[in-house]
C-alpha cells in the first residue's frame, strides 16, 4: 500500500514510510495493526511517545498520565503516537553508595535507547518525558543526535510540604532541608524527632526533587534552548499534566509539516549563549 502524496506539499513522512509504504510492507504493516493502526493512519505522521515512567522515584510517577495527554495531543493533531520506555535511576536515592557509580551511565543508557528505537521504527518526530535528574539530559541527547521534530516536556518538581516539629511550629519544607537536617543533628542542633517529622513531610507527593538541582536546571535549560514548551519547566505534576494540551503535544507533527524546527536548529548557538550565562 503506497499513499499518494502531493509534491508540493511538505512530507510529514519522512521516515515511517519506510515501513508503511509498499507490496514489500505488508508484514511491517500487518503488525502495525496490531497496535491499533489502520488503513486511515497509513499517510499520517509517526510520533514517538518516549516516557522514562517508572515506580523507582516520586520523579516519574505522572509520566503515564502526561504520555496520554501527548498522546491525545497527536492524534488531535493529525498523527499518530507510538509510545515507549526507557530507564531512570534516582540520584536522591543512588547518592552515598556505590549505586552512584550508574548515574551517568544512565543517562548514556536512555540517550543510546530512545535513539536506537527512533531509529529502528522510522519515527518521523517525538515527545520526550522525563522527570528525574539524569533522565533529562538522556532525553535531550537523543533529540540532538536524531535531530527530527520534537519536543520534551518535564513530569515537574515536587510541591513541598508540611513539618511539624517539636517545638510546635509548622514549616514548608523540601528535599533540601533533609541534607540539611542531618548536618544540623550531626551538629546537635537538632532532634532525631524533628528530623523525622521532616523526612516524612518532604515528599509529599509526585515529582522531581524541590530544589535547583539536576531535574529542575536542565528542564530550565531546555526550555530557554527552545527543546521545550514555553513555561513547561516551572509547573508541578498536577499542573503540568492539566495543562498539556492537545496543541502543545501536538506541536512535533506541526514540525514534520515544516512549521518549525528540529533540535539542532531551534537549540542554536544564540539559545546556548543564553542558557550559559545563567
Amino acid at each position: 500500500m503506497t499513499v499518494p502524496t502531493d509534491p508540493n506539499a511538505p512530507d510529514i513522512k519522512p521516515r515511517s514510510r519506510d515501513v508503511t509504504d509498499g507490496l514489500e510492507k505488508t508484514a511491517a504493516r500487518g503488525m502495525l495493526r496490531a497496535v491499533g493502526m489502520g488503513d486511515d493512519d497509513w499517510g499520517k505522521s509517526q510520533i514517538g511517545v518516549a516516557s522514562s515512567w517508572n515506580e523507582i522515584t516520586p520523579c516519574n510517577l505522572s509520566l503515564d498520565r502526561l504520555a496520554k495527554a501527548c498522546k491525545d495531543g497527536v492524534f488531535a493533531g493529525g498523527g499518530y503516537p507510538l509510545e515507549f520506555g526507557t530507564i531512570s535511576v534516582s540520584d536522591g536515592i543512588s547518592m552515598g553508595h556505590e549505586g552512584m557509580h550508574f548515574s551517568l551511565v544512565s543517562r548514556e543508557v536512555i540517550a543510546d535507547s530512545v535513539e536506537t528505537v527512533m531509529q529502528a521504527e522510522r519515527l518521523d518526530g517525538s515527545v520526550l518525558l522525563a522527570g528525574c535528574d539524569k533522565s533529562l539530559p538522556g532525553m535531550l541527547m537523543a533529540a540532538a543526535r536524531l535531530d527530527l521534530a520534537s519536543v520534551f516536556l518535564y513530569a515537574g518538581s515536587i510541591l513541598p510540604g508540611i513539618a511539624k516539629l517539636s517545638d510546635g511550629s509548622e514549616r514548608e519544607v523540601t528535599i533540601i532541608d533533609a541534607f540539611e537536617a542531618v548536618g544540623a543533628c550531626s551538629r546537635g542542633l537538632m532532634s532525631r524527632e524533628d528530623v523525622d517529622a521532616i523526612e516524612r513531610a518532604i515528599c509529599p507527593g509526585e515529582g522531581a526533587c524541590g530544589g535547583m538541582y539536576t531535574a529542575n536546571t536542565m528542564a530550565s535549560a531546555a526550555e530557554a534552548m527552545g527543546m521545550s514548551l514555553p513555561g513547561s519547566a516551572a509547573p508541578p505534576p498536577p499542573i503540568g499534566v492539566a495543562t498539556a494540551t492537545p496543541g502543545a503535544a501536538a506541536r512535533p507533527w506541526w514540525n514534520c509539516s515544516d512549521a518549525g524546527s528540529p533540535p539542532r536548529t531551534s537549540s542554536r548557538r544564540s539559545r546556548w549563549r543564553t542558557r550559559s550565562r545563567w
